[in-house]
């Protein structure tokens, strides 16, 4: 793949290049003229903000300008600070407001979004493209001219640019894989020559983080009982992470879905057609290159077969705030081959790390999704190849259903392990062009008539009608199958009669196959240990109550208690010695766990269940809650303040509704931080039907009555009627109003 251009822009739009790069791309003026507000102004008067019932903005405009411009406005005032951070970091800001701690995140971006490259990148953009952006930026600005009171971080100016350097909407994405303390370790100090400082990263045994992803399932015709296809929409982020949001125009743009704050095109949703529904990919494409680097004369080459290059490099300079509250400037002299930037070295050699780096193109693919109405323009919008972290689970009207496996896969040799890094002096371990959609394991209209994946592999997709894993390089696939995709298989096989009510019901399913192996070994152990031993007779009645356990998770359940806490303290006695022996903790408890270990954490898990509650007799809600208290993006618990029980469970045990839960310290209950943060279920016939809930509400303000009011729904899985279309938002409206005029 050829190297990305890396072309300066000649000028922010508002100030001259060498002001804007000596303040380390600082906000353009912050003062808007007259001519300006009025064009603002302008605007506003043709968009139209709807507020429904649970202060959702259905926001129109008569272009697709003014449904982006109505939308950021809304976005900001459901949640400024959100979309503040989320464009601090895109552009290497971070340490502005939070300060040195954040120095090498903002070099990790930088190394990878230049803010001049996105200057030219927006002149350079097709012309409808830049009126979006202009429209992003000047909902924004409107905002904060109209809202004086709201004190920006450090963002009091959005330029239209600052849009392309966060154009697709997942939480983590692919710049994120780099690690910052390998870069820092790296970049902090360069002693004279090439004695780089290597960092080795010692991962932890355990990681108890909900994993990240999402779940979504597509049914086919011939599967439900209206003889519509069906679509649930399930991402798995930290909580609060996106808007629900519906735009609106008359410009053929109609779509509804989870926005991340900050971003002006629905990242999963639907429209009047067709609906799109992302979830992580397991692809390798990302890539490390060992590079060969020498140093002549204080200048850096690397070899290629055998070929000296000259290594680019770049002075980056980057701000921070300090603890008094100033501010002080780091330059960093940044390096980079035909391969990547250098993020680390390994074994007295640069590391250079390779990505798809198109936001342009990713931006344009993000938005234009939103109005492809069948499969033949969702296909077109496909080939794009810069929706690079994400899967795509699809339904249409017309009755399709479709899996794309990651846009972004790069041809390779298929027999390196590219899950290492790899000798960056062989021309041969260059990337090649993307994939085609053909060539990619992808699902269409399967027999079956089902498609789910769980952040899984793509070969279990539509169970037997999957793409065959010998069909395809090994790179399209790091992960196998996990314990979500094994229970969406079983939640959609063999059922025909699917209504959006009973796909809601298998969306929370109680389930946890996770547990399904490990229970028995449980069981078994203490079967086989001596009636002598005194932990027989005092975990009789926990071993009882999980004899008789169906694995099914429930605010009631007392076995869902006892099991977590047993399998957690089982996962971490085990860890050492099962890393040891080249085998995964499940594996090892279920295989070679002795009788003591088991013994001795179901002890543990009962003595702590007793210390925390006062009884080992506790049900699963009373331990696993849903609390949000306030508006910071950090949030913060409290045991003795009001919070929901919640039923279901981490999805690392196979719970299909995801609940990643953290016990602050010094507090006993668990509180969910992440997992299932926006759910809808949508059928596609002559109109479009859904339900949804999203997380405690949309309203990131603690006043606001829609801050916390979907919080007993979500907690329950009782979705609520979508408001589609205008006869049902306007019998539902709270409120009506025009940007600036609330």
């Amino acid at each position: 793949m050829p190297a990305r251009s890396r072309a300066r822009a000649p000028s922010c739009r508002l100030v001259p290049a060498l002001l804007l790069l000596a303040a380390t791309v600082s906000a353009c003026a912050p003062v808007a003229s007259d001519p300006e507000v009025a064009a603002w102004e302008a605007m506003a008067e043709d968009v139209t903000i709807t507020r429904d019932d649970w202060g959702i903005a259905h926001v129109y405009g008569p272009t697709d300008a003014h449904a982006v411009f109505g939308a950021m406005y809304a976005q900001a005032e459901d949640d400024f600070p959100r979309i503040e951070r989320n464009f601090l970091f895109s552009q290497g800001r971070l340490a502005e407001h939070y300060g040195e701690e954040e120095l090498y995140t903002d070099l990790r971006m930088r190394l990878f979004i230049d803010p001049l490259e996105m200057q030219t990148l927006y002149e350079e953009s097709p012309q409808w493209l830049q009126e979006l952006m202009d429209a992003w930026s000047a909902g924004l600005n409107y905002y904060l001219h109209t809202h004086p009171e709201v004190e920006p971080w450090v963002l009091d100016r959005f330029e239209p640019w600052m849009a392309l350097t966060f154009s697709e909407g997942s939480i983590g994405g692919d710049i994120e894989r780099v690690n910052v303390a390998q870069l820092r370790a790296f970049y902090e100090e360069r002693p004279d020559g090439m004695a780089m400082a290597e960092l080795e990263i010692e991962e932890p045994l355990v990681d108890w983080e909900e994993p990240r992803g999402s779940n979504g399932f597509a049914i086919a015709p011939s599967n439900t009982a209206t003889g519509n296809a069906m679509l649930l929409i399930n991402p798995h982020t930290s909580f609060f992470f996106r808007s629900e949001l519906h735009m609106r125009s008359d410009e053929g743009l109609n779509a509804y879905g989870a926005s991340t704050w900050g971003q002006f095109f629905i990242y999963q949703g639907f429209n009047e057609d067709a609906g799109w529904m992302h979830t992580s990919s397991g692809v390798d494409n990302i890539d490390e290159y060992l590079e060969t680097v020498l140093e002549r004369d204080g200048a850096y080459f690397y070899v290629v077969d055998g070929e000296e290059r000259p290594v680019e490099t770049e002075e980056v300079t980057l701000r921070y705030r300090t603890t008094s509250g100033g501010m002080e400037e780091r330059t960093f002299t940044t390096f980079r081959t035909h391969h990547g930037p250098i993020v680390r070295a390994q074994d007295g050699r640069w590391v250079a790390t390779a990505l798809m780096e198109e936001p342009m193109s990713a931006l344009m693919q993000s938005y234009g999704r939103t109005k492809a109405r069948n499969l033949a323009e969702y296909r077109e919008n496909m080939s794009m190849h810069t929706n690079s972290s994400n899967n795509t689970v699809y339904a249409d009207s017309e009755g399709n259903i479709a899996y794309w496996h990651s846009n972004f896969v790069p041809e390779r040799r298929d027999d390196l392990d590219w899950t290492r890094p790899v000798d960056g002096s062989d021309s041969r371990n260059d990337w090649g062009e993307p994939h085609s959609v053909d060539e990619t394991p992808n699902t269409f209209n399967p027999p079956i008539g089902w498609i789910q994946n769980t952040n899984n592999w793509p070969y279990s997709a539509a169970g037997p009608d999957s793409p065959d894993p010998d069909d395809f390089p090994r790179y399209f696939e790091r992960r196998g199958e996990n314990a979500r995709g094994i229970h969406a298989i079983r939640v959609l096989e063999e059922k025909t009669d699917f209504t959006l009510e009973s796909l809601v019901e298998a969306a929370y399913d109680s389930e946890m196959p996770g547990f399904e192996p490990l229970v028995p070994a449980l069981l078994r152990a203490y079967d086989r240990a001596s009636t002598s031993d005194p932990r027989k007779a005092a975990l009789a009645e926990p071993i009882e109550l999980l004899r008789g356990w169906d694995y099914r998770w429930g605010v009631e359940s007392v076995a869902t208690s006892v099991a977590t806490y047993w399998a957690e303290d089982m996962v971490e006695r085990v860890a050492a010695a099962a890393a040891a022996a080249g085998r995964s903790t499940n594996d090892f408890i279920v295989e070679r766990a002795t009788v003591d270990q088991h013994l001795a954490s179901l002890a543990a898990a009962v003595e702590r269940l007793e210390a925390d509650f006062g009884s080992w007799r506790t049900p699963w809600g009373e331990i696993n809650r849903f609390q949000r208290l306030t508006a910071d993006i950090e949030p913060t618990y409290d045991d003795d303040a009001p919070s929901i029980p919640v039923g279901f469970h981490s999805g690392r045990w196979g719970s299909l509704a995801s609940f990643g839960t953290r016990q602050p310290e010094g507090l006993v209950r668990r509180y969910g931080r992440s997992g299932n943060s926006f759910v809808a279920v949508v059928e596609f016939g002559d109109r479009v039907r859904a339900l949804a809930v999203t997380a405690g509400g949309e309203s990131g303000d603690p006043d606001s009555p829609h801050f916390n009011d979907q919080a007993e729904r979500y907690a329950t899985g009782d979705l609520r009627p979508v408001y589609f279309y205008p006869e049902d938002i306007e019998a539902h409206a709270e409120e009506i109003y025009r940007p600036g005029a609330r």
